[in-house]
């Protein structure tokens, strides 16, 4: 812990330095930090540049919006940590009573005035002690940052930077305490080469297993080149010739009771990496584009590979009636021939059409003549500038659209028990429609997928949440499920798991890992202990049992508004709480009613009493949330995730109930 006292000192300190005119030092903001150090580099570089007092006096000053970033950060965290152990506190059999009786408990055993005395107990209500000290610990720093950053910045970030550590360091990850979720990881395509039959791959799914994760992501088409023989490809990747990966994965998966999806690549047909890796020549278009080389799409100059940094690719023209039909004949062989339990589409867009690139693309053949007959002009003869630019871009978006409506309802129609998702950039909309014509939210409207997959990679917790806020801004009563991806490359494992609770404070389904090579064994344990499934035991997955899942996950929100209850950390008066409470139980009556017997009477009551007490809390909880406002939109996230799950649930479960033939299958 921090000494406190140490702190008072250098606040004293510094006051009178001020008195005489000493400048405070330079800035250095916690949001420059190379992203690749790792927490200890951080931690100890800033501690010894700031080791003795002459080192450490002022010589300029830090504006107030840094210092309240740097505020807003520490109590985001502080709060993730502490919600978390509330979540594992409230697991605990003692507090699954009906909310009414905890209600009365409290009524008749009110909390003493001594506030102290109260906020002394607020702490100590934890088992976890470690966590509870980092807490304290970070709660006072955030109290005495302000100030001291002001007059010494270089001491006020030491301390900011102990206490982020003390939190990380001190995640309750030693207790079981997920809920039902979707908990993916993507295994690469690297990871699977590396193994050279079943029993290599063994360990990985094993681990995969150990660690709670439900769902795998398997990249089964790469740059064209499908991983398994083939009959419809003219080449199976060269270097998984003489067995097959995909249907090894899918027994591994299945005996360990994880399903597996095929991550294809869609539009994507040829990576430079990845001709480096099998000693092709580097602008090689691969076994399908070298065989019909008017599939290619093309730029307005008509160059083949896009110019986006990295490994640079070549993409088949979505417009191509040929280029479709292929497709559809490859993911229609790998949902007839394997037992597959989704199939995951990527690269479902156009290359990078931006300032860095400086390329639009969809100028071959065929999609001039397409667009000509259509609107009367030829693409080529139009500029960004003009007002027939729109058209062009919107010819482009109906050409992703259009596939995966198809591809969806051709593959529903063959397996209706098929979950269809799709890997997402998480981009402001009119951006992306112009950049790579992904139009997503068209898809979630029409129920052409099941679940959004989105690429919400970042390398700390703030930008990724940044990420994720306007995407779910929009997923209110969608009827897919969305599930935010986490990066795990140069990633610290502290911040894996901070970004995974940042998710489950979020309206989302579940999350996923990308990727399976960056899955190392201490990330492994923290999962095995905080997500792991016993063997013997059955947890509903939000994709297969929308209505258990929802019911499971309002009685875990129950047992935390019970256990705080109980701890004296809500307040309200009498009358609000037995409303409150009454209301509360009802809701859980309705979601038991309806995961045990799904009828569309169910699902009407128990979204309409919902609805309600959504509505409702907001007054119930208004007290609480001018000092607790976090925790309030954190249970608003939770109720609408379930808000999601029942109307995932109406679309899948019920309209398989009125239509008997297209009966979905829970595995």
């Amino acid at each position: 812990m921090i000494n406190h006292q140490k702190l008072s000192l250098w606040i004293s300190i510094k006051k009178l330095l001020l008195l005489v005119s000493i400048i405070s030092s330079p800035p250095v903001f916690a949001q420059s930090l190379d992203s690749n150090h790792n927490i200890d580099s951080v931690s100890s570089s800033f501690i010894n540049k700031s080791s003795n007092l002459h080192a450490s006096l002022p010589v300029n000053s830090v504006s107030g919006k840094e210092i309240n970033q740097m505020v807003e950060e520490l109590q985001d965290l502080i709060y993730r940590v502490e919600s978390t152990l509330i979540t594992v506190e409230a697991k605990q059999v003692k507090y699954d009573a009906p909310m009414t009786t905890v209600a009365d408990y409290v009524l008749k055993n009110p909390a003493k005035s001594n506030s102290r005395n109260n906020e002394s107990k607020s702490i100590n209500r934890y088992g976890n002690n470690s966590a509870s000290k980092a807490i304290a610990n970070g709660k006072q720093v955030l109290q005495d940052f302000p100030i001291l950053a002001r007059q010494n910045y270089s001491q006020a970030r030491q301390m900011w930077l102990e206490a982020r550590r003390s939190l990380w360091d001190n995640y309750p990850v030693d207790s079981h305490f997920a809920q039902p979720e979707v908990r993916a990881m993507w295994v690469d395509r690297g990871t699977i080469v590396k193994a050279k039959s079943k029993e290599d791959l063994k360990p990985l799914f094993d681990r995969m297993a150990e660690a709670g994760i439900n769902t795998i992501f398997f990249e089964t088409i790469n740059s064209s080149y499908p991983i398994y023989p083939s009959r419809v490809a003219p080449a199976q990747n060269p270097m998984t010739k003489g067995w097959d990966p995909l249907q090894a994965s899918i027994e591994l998966a299945h005996e360990r009771g994880m399903e597996l999806h095929a991550w294809a690549w869609i539009f994507a047909a040829a990576n430079q990496g990845h001709n480096r890796i099998l000693g092709q020549p580097e602008n090689y278009l691969g076994p399908v584009l070298s065989r019909n080389p008017s599939w290619v799409l093309k730029d307005q100059n008509g160059h083949v590979f896009n110019r986006t940094p990295g490994f640079k690719k070549a993409f088949y023209d979505p417009a191509n009636p040929e280029v479709r039909r292929y497709l559809l004949a490859l993911l229609d062989e790998i949902a007839t021939n394997y037992d597959v339990d989704g199939i995951q589409l990527d690269y479902i867009r156009y290359p990078f059409q931006d300032k860095i690139t400086r390329q639009n693309f969809g100028y071959t053949d065929v999609s001039r003549s397409l667009f000509k007959q259509t609107y009367g002009i030829d693409p080529k003869t139009i500029k960004p500038s003009s007002p027939a630019w729109k058209q062009w871009t919107n010819f482009r978006i109906q050409q992703i659209n259009s596939f995966v409506a198809e591809s969806s309802q051709r593959l529903k129609s063959k397996r209706p028990d098929l979950v269809v998702s799709t890997a997402v950039f998480p981009m402001q909309r009119l951006e992306r429609l112009s950049t790579l014509q992904q139009h997503w939210e068209e898809w979630i409207y029409s129920e052409w997928v099941d679940m959004m997959v989105l690429m919400t990679y970042a390398l700390d917790t703030g930008s990724f949440e940044d990420r994720t806020k306007a995407v779910f801004a929009f997923s209110q009563k969608n009827p897919s499920l969305i599930i935010p991806g986490i990066r795990l490359l140069n990633v610290p494992n502290a911040e894996t798991f901070d970004q995974m609770q940042s998710i489950r404070n979020m309206p989302s389904g579940g999350f996923a890992l990308f990727a399976a090579e960056n899955f190392n064994s201490d990330l492994g344990v923290m999962f095995k202990q905080t997500q792991g499934i016993a063997p013997e035991t059955q947890e509903p997955t939000p994709h297969r049992q929308p209505f258990e899942s929802a019911f499971s996950r309002y009685q875990a929100l129950l047992k935390e508004w019970n256990f705080l209850l109980i701890n004296h950390q809500i307040t309200m008066d009498s009358r609000s709480l037995k409303e409150w409470a009454t209301q509360a139980d009802q809701l859980g009556d309705h979601l038991k009613q309806l995961a045990q017997n799904p009828s569309g009477n169910n699902l009407l009551l128990a979204q309409k009493e919902l609805s309600s007490l959504k509505a409702k809390l907001p007054r119930y909880l208004a007290k609480h949330q001018q000092k607790n406002a976090l925790q309030v939109e954190t249970w608003n996230n939770r109720l609408m995730t379930l808000e999601n799950l029942l109307q995932y649930g109406e679309r899948t479960i019920i309209a398989n109930l009125e239509n008997p033939q297209k009966i979905t299958t829970n595995r």
